[in-house]
Order: structure tokens, then sequence, then C-alpha cells
């Protein structure tokens, strides 16, 4: 159990180091992310509007999955009551 791996910080690289900031400062000091932050909304945002749609696919599948459901429920429902009904009916008529 003494092995050497690396420790959970090591492999993902400290959290709160100032490399990753220096690197996106631009010589002015203005951050040079602004563009690529741009393209990261837009792709954000295309993948937003296709899951957008694939949920409403979804809900229209699971809505019209209900709604059979319930019919065969209720006409199930109204089948057992209407046999219950003549069982009753049959035995009450014969004696």
């Amino acid at each position: 159990m003494g092995s050497k791996a690396p420790s959970w910080a090591d492999q993902w690289g400290g959290f709160g180091d100032d490399e990753d900031s220096k690197k996106q400062t631009s010589k002015n000091g203005s951050s040079s992310g602004g563009k690529k932050m741009g393209d990261m909304k837009a792709v954000a945002s295309a993948g937003f509007d296709k899951a957008k749609a694939a949920a409403s696919v979804g809900a229209d599948k699971a809505k019209t999955a209900a709604v059979v459901s319930a019919q065969k429920v209720k006409s199930g429902t109204s089948f057992g009551i209407k046999w219950v009904k003549n069982q009753y009916q049959k035995k009450t008529s014969s004696k």
C-alpha cells in the first residue's frame, strides 16, 4: 500500500496557480480569452439548442405514452367494473 503515485493535486495541477492566469494575460494587461469565450458561448448555445430540441422530442414521447397508458387504465377499469356488476347480477338473480 505504500505506492509512490502522485497525489491528486499533482495530477490535476494545483488549483490556485497563477500560471494559467499569466498565460491568458497579454502584454497590455487585457485578457486574450475574450474571443475564445465568445466562441465557447456560441458552441454552448448550439449545444443547448440541440439538448432543448431533444428534450422537447422526449417530452412529446413521454406525453403520448402517458395519454395512451391513461386510456388503457380507464378502459381496463371500466371493463373490470362491468365484469364485477355482471357477476353480482348473475349471483343475485339465480337465488
